[in-house]
């Protein structure tokens, strides 16, 4: 079946490979998958490495929130065999999710986020009226220029849906600053965070976290917890906005400090509207591990600002040769607007 899956990768659009899955998505694995386990942690081994920061391939180690040691315990114990099984079958979902989410701006980790919201289920419908594996809302819908009638509900159409919740999250930022926040108001209502950080006096989920309704609150620490579970690590959006500042926001000069132990990274000085996935596409690099070596990438030369941008030792030299060619890509894109295929 592995291989099927190749050869309709290199053949066909992704479209018709998320089709193939969605018709009977656990038979992309094997009859009997228990052996995938072989060499897979248990949910005890992954909860006793979480509390040792794990390094993964962040240079950025972040250690599991203390506020969340006894809920992932309890929903390592829950669901970590289903989610470990589906890094497998879930694949070509995930590298849809990273194009698009990465191409509207948008960490890439995110994509979690529907993992907790539907286990990509297209046609999963909520109690609320959500539907899909974003689980949007008819008025999202239909603000985003979704059908939604009698005939046809695009909610369950992997593309669409992805590019509506890209731009939903990219708002909800651009209002709250923060991406726990973020998730938090995804589930709740942007009203509902705003009256918790009013009562509580603090822009922190932590602090603001009880002010929140129960399924709201656990909805964010389900998140962190599946963040912990695919990542082996934290990253910005299982961070507070001031989190953030601390492990990832600071000089040139630190970062380098940080990264000097890893002999396997190197450091490029660059400036021009860069875009990252046509980075990662051109040097072959997985855009989740380019967003962790970078963080505030597309932001900061945004503003005009350089940028110290870290690479794997191996890809400089293929960077310094095409960096032209990338850059003159990437301000080609930016105009016309259009996403970069992988």
């Amino acid at each position: 079946m592995n291989q099927c899956i190749r050869k309709i990768k290199q053949h066909y659009c992704y479209p018709l490979l998320l089709f193939c899955i969605l018709c009977n998505p656990v038979n992309t694995l094997a009859a009997n998958p228990s052996h995938l386990f072989d060499t897979v942690v248990t949910p005890v081994d992954t909860f006793q490495t979480l509390l040792q920061i794990p390094s993964g391939h962040a240079f950025v180690n972040i250690p599991l929130p203390h506020q969340m040691v006894s809920f992932y315990s309890e929903y390592c114990e829950k669901q970590s065999k289903e989610l470990l099984l589906m890094k497998f079958w879930a694949k070509p979902y995930f590298d849809l999710y990273d194009h698009i989410l990465s191409a509207n701006g948008v960490p890439v980790t995110l994509k979690y986020l529907s993992v907790i919201e539907s286990h990509l289920q297209p046609n999963l419908v909520s109690w609320a009226g959500a539907v899909g594996p974003w689980q949007l809302m008819p008025y999202e819908a239909q603000r985003f220029g979704l059908k939604n009638n009698k005939y046809v509900d695009e909610r369950t159409d992997f593309i669409k849906s992805t590019e509506v919740a890209a731009k939903l999250l990219k708002e909800l930022y651009a209002e709250f600053g923060d991406w726990l926040l973020v998730v938090a108001a995804y589930n709740g209502g942007v009203g509902r965070v705003k009256q918790a950080i009013e009562k509580a006096k603090s822009k922190s989920f932590w602090d603001i976290q009880y002010f929140l309704p129960e399924e709201t609150r656990n909805h964010v620490k389900k998140y962190i917890a599946t963040h912990y579970i695919f990542e082996n690590n934290g990253g910005v959006t299982t961070l507070t906005a001031q989190e953030v500042q601390q492990y990832f926001n600071v000089p040139a000069e630190q970062r380098t400090a940080i990264t000097s132990a890893d002999s396997t990274l190197c450091s490029v000085e660059i400036s021009g509207r860069y875009n990252a996935a046509l980075i990662c596409k051109q040097l072959q690099i997985l855009p989740a591990y380019f967003n962790q070596l970078n963080p505030g990438f597309a932001a900061q030369l945004a503003s005009g600002k350089k940028y110290i941008m870290y690479l794997p030792k191996e890809k400089k030299n293929l960077f310094e040769a095409t960096k032209q060619q990338i850059l003159e890509q990437s301000i080609q894109q930016l105009l016309l607007g259009s996403p970069v295929a992988y």
